[in-house]
């Protein structure tokens, strides 16, 4: 299984660098590039925290494919 997120496009979408995000949600612009990348996965409340920022539900912003 893996989980792929749409976090770049949605930040891109909103005129957003990867520090201004990384601000918003509280960690580092690594962690946002590494999230990105699908290299890292965030906890439950990050995700919330990333659903709440852009305004669309966890199921959208993150998908779990076989």
């Amino acid at each position: 299984m893996k989980i792929e997120n749409h976090i770049k496009d949605l930040r891109i979408e909103k005129g957003w660098t990867q520090e201004e995000l990384a601000r918003q949600v509280g960690v580092s612009r690594q962690s946002i590039n590494s999230i990105e990348r699908n290299k890292y996965i965030p906890s439950l409340p990050l995700a919330l925290k990333f659903a709440q920022i852009f305004e669309i539900n966890v199921e959208t912003l993150f998908q779990l494919n076989d």
